[in-house]
């Protein structure tokens, strides 16, 4: 392959047939492209997903155009975006939050830029499919080496909604960020949020993982390195690929095992010594 033919990729909620239309559209403008579809499968809607996706996977991607579209305000006054990142990526796709975290791993946000120039949208533009009309099209033109600035005004990006861990006396309370594939849960701390609240967890250090919705629960885990540290069917906590800490089960669904369905927080403290 020629280190000169540019390359784009596409992260989208839309399955595959939707997601197919965009890279037809990225083709058309830019048919030299080397076009990659990262996923098709972030789940509808699922913005957080999306944007821990994208930055999980794309310092592991050739510098290029990086399209990411899970876009529920589509149609409404939010903004569609280009970011210029410092490893000289540009990042492609709605103003929810969505891109930001992946342009903090690039090098963070150099410049960014509406989509607003007309010649770089396609002639009719709907209301509910961008994908296609708005950013397909402009990751093409960008790809073809049309400036960031050209596609329309400076603005300045919105980061993404997440909140901090919080940290109390003998606790550390955690956002979920999303559920993987697997029904695992990644949270919104690192192993440093863990160690600053308890410490530096040894391997088979039991914690107490207390939640109060969907409805009020807990369970005792370990903090373990690897799944199979735990039986079959058991919990742990973990860090995963992307520095993350998670809450799985064994060859099983966390969500479905421990009943955290639609879990938007989880406590952890250090479980006490048994006598």
């Amino acid at each position: 392959m020629s280190e000169s033919r540019p390359f784009v990729s596409l992260a989208t909620d839309f399955g595959a047939a939707y997601t197919s239309v965009c890279a037809g559209v990225v083709y058309t403008i830019a048919p030299a492209a080397n076009v990659l579809v990262l996923s098709d499968e972030i789940t509808p809607f699922g913005v957080r997903e999306g944007a821990m996706l994208l930055r999980q996977a794309l310092p592991y991607l050739p510098a290029g155009v990086h399209t990411g579209i899970v876009d529920p305000g589509v149609g409404t006054p939010r903004l569609p975006v280009a970011i210029e990142t410092g490893r000289g990526d540009v990042l492609v796709g709605p103003d929810n939050g969505l891109l930001v975290p992946a342009a903090e791993k690039l090098g963070g946000v150099v410049r960014a830029h509406a989509l607003e120039n007309p010649a770089y949208r396609l002639p009719d533009v709907s209301t509910s499919f961008h994908g296609r009309d708005v950013f397909s099209p402009a990751a093409a033109h960008l790809a073809n080496g049309v400036d960031v600035a050209d596609l329309g005004a400076p603005v300045e990006p919105l980061p993404l909604d997440v909140p901090a861990p919080v940290a109390g006396e003998g606790e550390l309370t955690v956002p979920v960020l999303y559920t993987d594939r697997f029904g695992s849960l990644v949270l919104g701390a690192e192993r440093a949020d863990l160690a600053a609240a308890f410490g530096e967890p040894a391997p088979g250090t039991p914690l107490d993982v207390t939640w109060t919705a969907p409805r009020p629960g807990s369970a005792r885990v370990t903090f373990e390195e690897t799944f199979g540290a735990v039986a079959l069917g058991e919990p742990l906590l973990w860090i995963d690929s992307s520095g993350w800490l998670g809450l799985a089960v064994n060859q099983g669904s966390a969500t479905a095992v421990l009943g955290l369905a639609g879990a938007a927080a989880l406590t952890l403290r250090p479980a006490p010594s048994r006598s």
